[in-house]
């Protein structure tokens, strides 16, 4: 959707003109408010603003209300009365103007009346109302056709587990009403539509929304015009406004990724509070937003306040980071590159650098913490607030440590929702749309344990970069920083004497030596030296081993590799060894 205009609607409109489908979900952003042609409400008086058309009886029901009839409600009653009769109203009447009482007629209109005042809290009721009105309305045809606009479609027809056995009586009885309902083929072939809004497609029941027949009409998050559009309109009418310290257009660039719901709680707020917004105000909202969005458990705001600049050691890397990564990640869509692996073993500080490039880079960084759900659905759900969430953002930096754990397969072996959740995130990543828009960073030490098809070109595999243990003069960088703690020039003899001592160490290792010293303060070198040999390595050096040779198999960049000379020879040696590792009972794990 963008300014007055509105995709979902108009393809909406186009499923039910064209006779394409007589059942529609519309889903997604149906929270929000929308622009009706002069005042911004919520869906349901958006769409029966919109809806209105001669010919056209727009009937809503919404879940602790009445089943509202918004046009001609006389003429339905009528139609329904002949409809129970098999007689034109009018000839009703005239038959009974001679008898005593209670008449037919009345009887059958009292009966309507209170069908829909018993339909009031009970909504498998309501759901039979409203299938009988669709039959009532095809036996009258030329009088017109129905739209049915159903809210909360997903607490009326829950997902559950996905099957029957987990649902109430009540329930069970309202899938079967729908399911039959939206399968009848006079239904499907007849001009009444019914519209089901709920969030997402997957917590409605999948008796309902896998019909073949039920079409998904997502609705967006709003675009930088929608924002812009409310935000000129709130500062033309609203009695308090809250000063910008810039102009209108910049204001709804920077809030990309809220609901117009949102903008307007951030102006509200403001105004009420100091009448002044600065970018700070903003940011902190959109932080806010996006995490109650998704949950504080699936994602959250990383702020890195480390640059390169703090990272010890890794010259090259850091060389390739800023002449290289950094320039395509920042390019136009046709240039830039959708993302890259990281693999390395663990204690290598893989996390740190990369989050010390995302600082430099200056977008917003999305750390992904854990989009499964033990709930039916609600990882589809995650999945597509996730998505609503990353278009809706001019750039983003998507940051996924521990991708492995995160990311299943595909394989028939695996979960079905695993194998579905991972198939939405590589077609994401592959989404070419999204390609300059969404940056992703995948940091595993087990980069054999990701999926292929997230390692292959076009997505993550286009660039694995491995992190490995400091060597040479990276290496000399570790060692002078570590003695830095207690001694404020290292000398000669003191960094040879550590590097002699410190053999196999990683950065983890390095920094936690560091730490060490720090808070013992030795004032000679033999007093170091006692501290260090103390320290004693965990037993994890044949796993690290193990992944270390996994990040150099598959790093898709020779320059990348501490020898980038290395023969094919000497590659075939390294799977070699992984072989013998392996048959050791040794995979990295």
């Amino acid at each position: 959707m963008c300014g007055h205009h509105y995709e979902f609607f108009s393809q909406l409109a186009r499923i039910f003109n064209s006779n394409q489908s007589r059942s529609v979900i519309l889903c997604g952003n149906v929270y929000d408010l929308f622009y009706n042609g002069s005042e911004y409400v919520p869906l349901i008086p958006f769409l029966c603003r919109k809806t209105a058309t001669p010919g056209l009886t727009r009937v809503v029901y919404e879940l602790n209300g009445p089943v509202r009839i918004l046009d001609n409600p006389e003429q339905l009653k009528k139609r329904w009365i002949a409809w129970k009769t098999g007689e034109n109203v009018d000839r009703l009447l005239l038959r009974e103007l001679r008898k005593k009482g209670p008449t037919e007629l009345e009887r059958l209109a009292g009966q309507f009346d209170q069908l829909l005042l018993d339909a009031i809290g009970n909504p498998t009721l309501a759901l039979e109302l409203l299938r009988q009105l669709t039959i009532c309305s095809r036996s009258t045809r030329h009088e017109g056709s129905l739209l049915i606009l159903i809210e909360a479609a997903d607490m009326l027809l829950p997902a559950g587990s996905g099957d029957v056995a987990s649902l109430a009586d009540r329930q069970l009885q309202r899938v079967s009403i729908v399911q039959d309902w939206f399968s009848d083929p006079g239904f499907m072939n007849g001009r009444d539509s019914v519209c089901l809004i709920a969030e997402s497609r997957s917590l409605v029941h999948p008796r309902v929304s896998r019909l073949p027949q039920v079409l998904p009409v997502e609705i967006p998050s709003p675009c930088q015009g929608d924002r812009l559009h409310y935000i000129e309109m709130f500062y033309s009418t609203a009695e308090r406004a809250p000063e910008l310290w810039t102009s209108h257009r910049e204001l709804a660039t920077l809030t990309a990724g809220l609901s117009i719901h949102a903008v307007r709680q951030l102006l509200v707020g403001s105004a009420y509070q100091n009448g002044r917004l600065m970018p700070s105000d903003v940011i902190a909202k959109v932080e806010q937003f996006i995490q109650a969005q998704l949950g504080e458990d699936v994602v959250e705001f990383k702020k890195p306040t480390h640059t390169l600049d703090d990272v010890v050691g890794f010259r090259r890397l850091k060389q390739f980071l800023r002449s290289e990564l950094m320039p395509r990640f920042m390019a136009p869509p046709d240039r830039a590159l959708g993302g890259a692996a990281v693999a390395g073993p663990i204690g290598g500080g893989k996390t740190f650098i990369f989050e010390a490039m995302a600082a430099e880079l200056d977008v917003p960084v999305l750390v992904l913490k854990n989009i499964r759900s033990q709930w039916f659905g609600q990882t589809d759900v995650i999945f597509e607030r996730l998505r609503r969430v990353v278009e809706a953002l001019d750039k983003v930096l998507i940051f996924v440590d521990e991708a492995d754990t995160q990311f299943g397969g595909v394989s028939p072996d695996v979960h079905p929702t695993e194998r579905r959740l991972t198939g939405k995130i590589q077609a994401m990543m592959a989404d070419p749309q999204l390609r300059g828009q969404v940056i992703w960073l995948l940091m595993t030490a087990r980069i054999h344990l990701l999926s292929p098809d997230l390692r292959r070109p076009g997505r993550v595999g286009d660039l694995i970069i491995p992190v490995l243990d400091p060597e040479g003069e990276d290496r000399r960088d570790f060692l002078r920083w570590v003695l830095r703690a207690v001694m404020p020039e290292p000398t000669g003899e003191a960094v040879e004497r550590l590097d002699g001592l410190t053999q196999g160490y990683s950065a983890a290792a390095f920094a936690s030596l560091r730490h060490q010293l720090r808070a013992r303060q030795p004032t000679t070198l033999e007093e170091i030296t006692e501290i260090v040999r103390d320290q004693l390595p965990p037993a994890i050096g044949a796993t690290r081993r193990y992944q270390t040779l996994q990040a150099l198999v598959n790093c898709t960049r020779r320059s990348l590799l501490p020898d980038p000379t290395v023969s094919d020879q000497e590659r075939a040696g390294w799977l070699e060894e992984i072989r013998h590792l392996e048959a050791q009972g040794i995979e990295g794990r």
